[in-house]
């Protein structure tokens, strides 16, 4: 994606240059407002409202995994995780959505309502959603940050041993977050993208490890520079 975009005339970024590696996960940080969802959401398809001035390759069919679950609360767990079948008016494959459910530790929940469910819980369930629609692309839109502490960690652990060998793009305002999961790190500012320089450990990366605290610290300090 290569371009300019704008919402009713107001501009919303430009000279955007974005590349995704493949099988590989990217981190797109930086403020608020600066346009990281609408990247999501223009990759996604969904941006009807956005004017998009440039070239755009066609990623072909994307999953999106969103911090709200939007699970849908008359549906059962398994209902929810087979809901893209349904709207597609394709076979369910129920079998299948069992053995993703219990990928993500919920086979004893299939039959409950997104009530029943922790936070944590419901993520998993959206996870599992995500999973079954078995897309190259997944689009991350800061998934993890409803979530208290450990649950987030432990989502960010099984989320990148899930989604290994994909093409992830995640959005998020956590430099820790990144400096975990990033394979390519980028900032995005109202000029542009500016690559950050990850640790090359294997992800998801131990918070205590000493080249994940240094990229957490440079992330925090390009954050917080004017750019």
């Amino acid at each position: 994606m290569a371009g300019s975009a704008s919402i009713k005339g107001t501009p919303i970024f430009s000279n955007l240059d974005l590349t995704l590696e493949p099988h590989s996960w990217t981190c797109l940080l930086g403020a608020s407002g600066v346009g990281k969802s609408t990247v999501l959401r223009l990759l996604a398809g969904i941006a009807e409202d956005v004017e998009f001035t440039g070239a755009q390759s066609d990623p072909g069919r994307v999953a999106l995994l969103a911090q709200n679950d939007l699970l849908l609360p008359w549906l059962s767990v398994l209902d929810n995780v087979l809901v893209g079948a349904r709207l597609r008016g394709t076979p369910p494959d129920t079998g299948r959505a069992h053995d993703t459910l219990a990928q993500v530790g919920l086979s004893d929940h299939a039959f409950k309502r997104p009530s029943a469910l922790s936070g944590g819980q419901r993520q998993r369930v959206a996870l599992a959603r995500t999973l079954m629609e078995d897309c190259a692309v997944v689009l991350l839109d800061e998934p993890f940050s409803a979530l208290d502490a450990l649950t987030r960690a432990q989502m960010q652990e099984l989320t990148a041993k899930l989604l290994a060998n994909r093409t992830v793009l995640l959005v998020t305002h956590d430099p820790a977050e990144a400096a975990r999961l990033g394979q390519t790190i980028l900032i995005m500012t109202a000029s542009g993208l500016i690559k950050v320089a990850t640790p090359s450990s294997p992800i998801p990366r131990p918070f205590h490890d000493e080249s994940v605290l240094r990229a957490q610290a440079d992330l925090f300090d390009q954050l917080r520079s004017p750019q």
